[in-house]
C-alpha cells in the first residue's frame, strides 16, 4: 500500500469510528468529524509533537477540540494513536486512555468517550470543551503560559519550552464574543506560537450560517493583526500542511487557518443542518461507507496497518521528541539544579519550601484595611515566595490591587515575556479562560474583577470548577460598599450565584489575618478553584487575643466570640464586612441581657466538609435562635439558620448613595440587627 493510500484509509478510518459511535449511542454530532478529519489527520500525523506513551510530557504541543461537539473526532485519534492513560496523580497507567469499548460506549454512563471533552476524565485532553469560544480562549492562556516558561527557563544552551497550541475551532466558536475576547488579546500579544484551525462548514444547528453569519472572519483576523491563511477544500492533506508550514513559519503573529470543510462529508445528508447534531441512521451509515471504500457490514473496524501507521507518524516523531528533551532536562538538572526544582514543583503543582513563612500577619487596628488591600500584600508576598503565580486584571488592577508591584515583577507583553502582571484589557470573560489555560499549563495563575462583573465571567468560572484546576478568581467591591456607583455595580446576587456553583470554594473574610489564612488555603490548592470576594472599604482588623483565631478560616466557619458561659440565646452569624456589624448587635444584645455568639463563616463550602461534631459545635443544633447577616440575596442561608432564625441581607437591588445611608437603608445597622436577633429569641421562647 502507497503512503498516500494509507493516508487515505487512515482519515476513512478515522470517520468511520465517529460514524459508528455516533450510531451506536444514538447521539451525537457527526457532520463535523467527517469533514474535518483530513485536517485533524494532518495536524496530528505529520505536525503535532505530542508522545502518546506520555499525554503530559511538560513541552508537548496542546491540541484543543474548542468545537467540542465533534468529540467523537478526538475519541478516535486518541485511540488510533494509543494515547496511554494518566491517574490524577500525573503517572502514567500502561493502559490505553480509549479504547475500542470505549468508543462502542460513547456518551454512557463510565465511559471515557464522553459526550464533549471533559479535562481529567479522558487523557489527551487538554481542556474541557463544549461551550463554544471556550476552547480557544483558553488556548490562548496555553500561549502565553508557553512564552512565559520559555523566558524564565530556557537558556542559551538549553531549549526547554518552544511548545505550539493548536485550537480547532468552528463558525460557533467565530461567532461567540468570547473568541473575539481572546483573539484581539492573543494578537496585540503577538503570540507566534499559537494556531486557531477555523473549520468553515457554514452550517449551525438552526440552518446555513448566512441566516445570522456572514461576516468575512478572516478580515476581522487580518484586522486583529494575525497572520490569515486559507484552505479551500479540507480534504487536500498537501494545503493543509502547506498552511501548517506557514504556521510554523510564522514568528511575530499568530496564525488563523480557515479550512473550507464540508459537513457530513460522504453522507446523504452532507452539507446540510441534518449532517450536524443526529446520527446518519444506520442505512446513512452504510451508504457513506462505501462512498469512502470501506466496508459496510464491519463496525468499528481498524484496518491492517492504521495502528502502525501512526506509532510511525505521530508516536515516533513524539517519542523522538521526548526523549530528547528529558535527556536535555538532565543535564540542565546538573548545571540550574534550583530551575530543574522549580520545573519539578510546577508539574506536580508543589509550592516551595518554607512558602508559607513569606506571609504576613496583621496587627489588631480599629481603623483597619480593606480586604482587596489586605490581599493585595499578602498576592504580592506570596508571589514572591512561588515565582510561578502571575496574573492580572480587566483593567481593575489599580482598584483591585492585584499589580506585582515587587522589583522584577514586570509586565507581560510582547517585548518582555518574563513579566507576571498580565493585562486582560476590558475583556472579563476571556480573561478568565485564558486564566483557565495557564492554570491548565500548571502555571499558579488569578485574574481579578469587580464582584458585579463575575457575571460576564460566569461561563469560564463553571468550566475551572468542571475541571478542577487551581485558578484564583479575584473579586473586589463585594456589597451595596460600592455606595455611590448605585446597583449597577453593587454585587446581590452574586454570592448565592457562586457558592451554588460545585467544586468551587467561595471565600469572603472578614479582616486582614482572614484574608491571609484565606491566601493560605487557596494557595496550596492542587485541584480546585477558589473565588476570594473582596471589600473596597475598610474592615477593623480584629484583636485574636480576644476573640477566636483567624486558622479557623480553613474549617470555613469558626466561634469568633462566645457567651461568657459558652451558652448564647442567639449565634449571629455573619461574613466579611458584617462580621463587624455582628460584633456590633452583640454588644447591644449584651446591654439587654441577651449572650450572643459570633460565627465568622468565610467559606460555605469547607464549613459544609467539616465532621457533624464541628459543624454542631460552631452552630448547636439547641441553639434555634440564629441570624445571618449578609449584604447579599439570602439565598441558601436558611440551612445554616433554620426554621427558628432568621436573615438579615438584600431581597432587591440596592441604590446610588452614600455608603452609610444605605446601610441604614437597608437595615445592615447594629439596631435592626439587635432587633431581628430579639424577635427570634423571644419566639423561641414562646415556641418552648
Amino acid at each position: 500500500m502507497s503512503n498516500n493510500d494509507l493516508e487515505t484509509l487512515s482519515v476513512n478510518t478515522i470517520r468511520t469510528l465517529c460514524m459508528d459511535a455516533i450510531q451506536a449511542a444514538n447521539s451525537g454530532h457527526p457532520g463535523t468529524p467527517m469533514g474535518i478529519a483530513p485536517v485533524a489527520y494532518t495536524l496530528w500525523q505529520r505536525f503535532l509533537r505530542f508522545d502518546p506513551a506520555d499525554p503530559i510530557w511538560p513541552n508537548r504541543d496542546r491540541f484543543v477540540l474548542s468545537e467540542g461537539h465533534a468529540s467523537a473526532l478526538l475519541w478516535s485519534l486518541l485511540h488510533l494513536t494509543g494515547v496511554q492513560a494518566v491517574d490524577p496523580d500525573y503517572e502514567v497507567l500502561g493502559r490505553p486512555a480509549v479504547t475500542l469499548d470505549d468508543l462502542r460506549t460513547f456518551r454512557q454512563l463510565g465511559s471515557r468517550c464522553p459526550g464533549h471533552p471533559e479535562y481529567r476524565w479522558t487523557s489527551g485532553v487538554e481542556t474541557t470543551t463544549g461551550p463554544l469560544g471556550q476552547g480557544v480562549a483558553t488556548s490562548v492562556g496555553m500561549a502565553i503560559a508557553g512564552q512565559w516558561l520559555a523566558a524564565r527557563y530556557n537558556r542559551d544552551d538549553f531549549t526547554v519550552f518552544d511548545f505550539d497550541v493548536y485550537a480547532m475551532a468552528g463558525d460557533g466558536c467565530m461567532m461567540e464574543g468570547v473568541s473575539s475576547e481572546a483573539a484581539s488579546l492573543a494578537a496585540h500579544q503577538r503570540l507566534s506560537n499559537l494556531c486557531w484551525i477555523y473549520d468553515s462548514n457554514r452550517v449551525t444547528i438552526e440552518g446555513h450560517t448566512d441566516i445570522a453569519f456572514t461576516e468575512d472572519v478572516a478580515a476581522r483576523f487580518i484586522g486583529y493583526g494575525w497572520n490569515v491563511t486559507t484552505v479551500a477544500d479540507a480534504n487536500d492533506l498537501e494545503a493543509v500542511a502547506r498552511a501548517l508550514h506557514t504556521f510554523k513559519s510564522e514568528n511575530e503573529r499568530p496564525t488563523l487557518i480557515v479550512v473550507h470543510s464540508h459537513i457530513g462529508y460522504g453522507s446523504p445528508v452532507e452539507d446540510t443542518p441534518k449532517a450536524h447534531g443526529a446520527p446518519f441512521g444506520v442505512e446513512g451509515v452504510k451508504s457513506t461507507k462505501r462512498f469512502l471504500g470501506m466496508p459496510e457490514d464491519k463496525d468499528f473496524f481498524v484496518p491492517d496497518g492504521v495502528y502502525e501507521h501512526f506509532a510511525a507518524g505521530v508516536g515516533a516523531r513524539g517519542r523522538e521528541a521526548r526523549t530528547s528533551w528529558e535527556a536535555r532536562i538532565e543535564a540542565y538538572r546538573t548545571i540550574h539544579p534550583e530551575l530543574a526544582d522549580e520545573l519539578g514543583r510546577i508539574q506536580r503543582r508543589d509550592l516551595p519550601e518554607g512558602w508559607e513563612s513569606a506571609l504576613p500577619t496583621f496587627p489588631a487596628d480599629a481603623k483597619g484595611i480593606a480586604g482587596r488591600d489586605s490581599s493585595g500584600q499578602v498576592l504580592n508576598a506570596l508571589a514572591q515566595a512561588v515565582p510561578w503565580v502571575l496574573g492580572g486584571s480587566a483593567d481593575l488592577s489599580p482598584s483591585t490591587k492585584t499589580n506585582l508591584m515587587f522589583s522584577g515583577a514586570g509586565d507581560f507583553q510582547a517585548d518582555d515575556r518574563s513579566g507576571r502582571n498580565l493585562h486582560f484589557g476590558i475583556r472579563e470573560h476571556a480573561a478568565t479562560a485564558i486564566t483557565n489555560g495557564m492554570a491548565l499549563t500548571k502555571l499558579r495563575s488569578y485574574w481579578s474583577g469587580f464582584l458585579i462583573f463575575s457575571d460576564y465571567a460566569r461561563g469560564a468560572i463553571r468550566l475551572s470548577a468542571l475541571m478542577e484546576i487551581p485558578v484564583v478568581h479575584i473579586f473586589t467591591h463585594d456589597s451595596i460598599g460600592v455606595g455611590e456607583d448605585g446597583p449597577t455595580h453593587q454585587p446581590v446576587e452574586q454570592l448565592a450565584s457562586l457558592r451554588a456553583m460545585p467544586g468551587l470554594l467561595v471565600f469572603r473574610p472578614a479582616d486582614a489575618n482572614e484574608v491571609v489564612e484565606t491566601w493560605r488555603v487557596v494557595a496550596a490548592l492542587r485541584h480546585e478553584p477558589a473565588v476570594l470576594v473582596l471589600s473596597r472599604q475598610a474592615l477593623p482588623t480584629l484583636d485574636r487575643s480576644e476573640m477566636g483565631a483567624a486558622s479557623g478560616v480553613a474549617r470555613g466557619a469558626y466561634v469568633l466570640v462566645d457567651a461568657v458561659d459558652g451558652k448564647p440565646d442567639v449565634i449571629l452569624l455573619a461574613t466579611g464586612s458584617e462580621v463587624q456589624l455582628a460584633l456590633a448587635a452583640r454588644d447591644e444584645l449584651a446591654a439587654e441581657g441577651l449572650a450572643a455568639r459570633v460565627v465568622s463563616m468565610p467559606c460555605w463550602e469547607l464549613f459544609d466538609r467539616q465532621p457533624k461534631e464541628y459543624r454542631d459545635s460552631v452552630i448547636p443544633p439547641g441553639v434555634r435562635a440564629r441570624v445571618a447577616i449578609e449584604q447579599a440575596a439570602t439565598l441558601g442561608w436558611d440551612r445554616y439558620v433554620g426554621d427558628g432564625g432568621a436573615v438579615v441581607g438584600m431581597h432587591t437591588f440596592g441604590a446610588s448613595a452614600p455608603l452609610k445611608m444605605l446601610l441604614t437603608k437597608f437595615g445592615f445597622t447594629p439596631e435592626k440587627v439587635t432587633q431581628v436577633a430579639r424577635e427570634c429569641v423571644a419566639a423561641g421562647r414562646e415556641q418552648a
